[in-house]
């Protein structure tokens, strides 16, 4: 089945360059702006002191994320090819040395792949579900939140998590409308907040802003721990080059999505959060379990079910982009061998990488139904910095490795320094201030992964003829293909 085209398209089989510069700008928008600044943004607050500071803080991961963000761009012109770290890490580590230089490629796409994407996308669609289900039910079949079982939630959520596949599934251009319309949607509730705040100041109601930075803290440690917090919001800046290879005019594509998107989103975290400080006293910010949610009743009345909603699209469509980019590092890393070779494989007709979203949306299941998630996800976070760390060495690597190569867009060598200091601060601070098992788990599955790549990868012990069976059953069973090159 190798080899087939599409004669009424008259086209290869192969991913396509759909996503123009809207499309880019609202992936990152999408995988950026998830259910976070809506739910939780309070811990920025509580650790930096006071609300002059608390501003300052989220300005600044907004800075440090737009840096790290444009250090991503010269990696994503440089190497034109979807997967992000796994392809950079490919192209400058994996000519180094036979053993170590394919490693942190395989190590990336084996924790990715398995764990962290499926994790966080079970986590957004439960999310999803819980700020769906309450003002619905409670509207339209007079039931109290307590009331519900947790049983609700997950169907609502597995049926969340169907209909994100099937759209990941059916085509490209179909997850490209829906991302844009969600994208839309997820901009007018942030902007909900941000009126309402603007409303206040024009009623003088500026009393919690006149605090300034009384009671700013002066200890390292809770400022480093502000940071912390405010940094894994921004988490997903670099998401538009995983799906390099779908994006028309990538050297032009991704510079310009990522000075549109990043900025905006901090300027939707800054006003967002003064918007908050009007209406809410820092200790009840703090002790808010959903910060909007309890901004919407203060300030919006018998309108308030506008921000549950809200939240609940926020996440629909993070969690819809979150599977789209993971499922392009499946393609990716099954090209090269490193994971099932048909991963790779790309309905005939609908040019999607069926078995990659199938097999996504598989894992996902498996981790709502056993609803043994958020210990995944704390070391999750720290994994996805060490990684951005990693990412930035492989940039200055390759400023050696490959000096003469075409850089359509670059970068002053002191920014990708800047943020590989950033990544080891972050990974170090959680580990020194708030020590816990979660990191002994994220260290035994990366050497899980070392004796697999070892094992199957290294030293190619597999099952030869039963993977050969495997993948032809997939394709047939797909419907798929291995894509055709150029």
């Amino acid at each position: 089945m190798s080899g087939i085209t599409i004669a009424d398209q008259n086209e290869k089989v192969q991913l396509k360059r759909e996503l123009g510069l809207f499309s880019a700008v609202n992936f990152i928008l999408a995988i950026m702006i998830g259910s976070g600044v809506f739910v939780s943004p309070a811990s920025a607050l509580k650790y930096s002191g006071s609300v002059g500071m608390c501003i300052v803080v989220w300005l600044s991961c907004g800075i440090i994320s737009l840096l790290g963000a444009l250090a991503y761009s010269e990696l994503g012109t440089l190497v034109p090819r979807s997967g992000s770290e796994y392809a950079y890490f490919m192209d400058s580590f994996g000519p180094l040395h036979k053993f170590w230089g394919p490693l942190p490629s395989f190590i990336y796409s084996w924790i990715m792949i398995m764990v962290i994407r499926p994790a966080e996308i079970a986590v957004l669609v439960l999310t999803f579900s819980q700020y769906l289900c309450q003002p619905i039910l409670e509207m339209f079949c007079f039931v109290n939140k307590e009331d519900m079982s947790e049983n609700v939630y997950k169907i609502v959520a597995i049926a969340a998590l169907g209909i994100t596949t099937y759209i990941n599934v059916s085509s490209v251009k179909l997850y490209v409308k829906v991302q844009n319309i969600f994208g839309v949607f997820k901009i007018i509730a942030c902007l909900i907040v941000i009126c309402g705040g603007i409303y206040q100041v024009i009623l003088g109601e500026t009393s919690n802003l006149d605090r300034g930075f009384e009671g700013t803290t002066t200890s390292p440690k809770e400022l480093a721990l502000a940071f912390y917090s405010g940094l894994w919001a921004y988490d997903g800046w670099s998401s538009v080059t995983v799906v390099t290879e779908e994006l028309k005019k990538p050297e032009v594509n991704i510079p310009r999505s990522i000075y549109i998107a990043v900025p905006l989103v901090t300027l939707l975290y800054v006003f967002m959060n003064i918007s908050y400080m009007t209406v809410l006293t820092p200790n009840e910010m703090i002790r808010a379990q959903a910060v909007a949610v309890t901004y919407g009743e203060r300030i919006l009345g018998k309108f308030s079910v506008i921000i549950p909603i809200g939240v609940a699209l926020s996440t629909f469509g993070c969690a819809l982009s979150l599977q789209f980019g993971v499922t392009r590092v499946c393609y990716v890393s099954g090209q090269d061998g490193f994971m099932l070779e048909s991963l790779s494989y790309v309905h005939y007709k609908k040019l999607t990488p069926s078995p990659a979203v199938v097999l996504q949306g598989f894992i996902s299941f498996l981790f709502i139904s056993t609803g043994e998630i958020l210990e995944l996800i704390e070391f999750a976070s720290f994994l996805i910095w060490f990684f951005y760390g990693v990412a930035m060495v492989s940039l200055i690597v390759m400023r050696s490795t490959m000096k003469d190569a075409k850089r359509p867009y670059k970068v002053p060598i002191v920014i990708p320094v800047f943020i590989l200091l950033v990544a080891l601060y972050l990974c170090i601070t959680p580990i020194i201030l708030q020590p816990s098992p979660k990191y002994l788990m994220a260290l035994g599955f990366m050497l899980l992964g070392v004796l697999i790549y070892y094992l199957c990868i290294y030293k190619n012990k597999r099952p030869k003829s039963f993977l050969e069976g495997f993948n032809r059953y997939i394709q047939f069973l797909f419907l798929a293909v291995p894509p055709e090159t150029n």
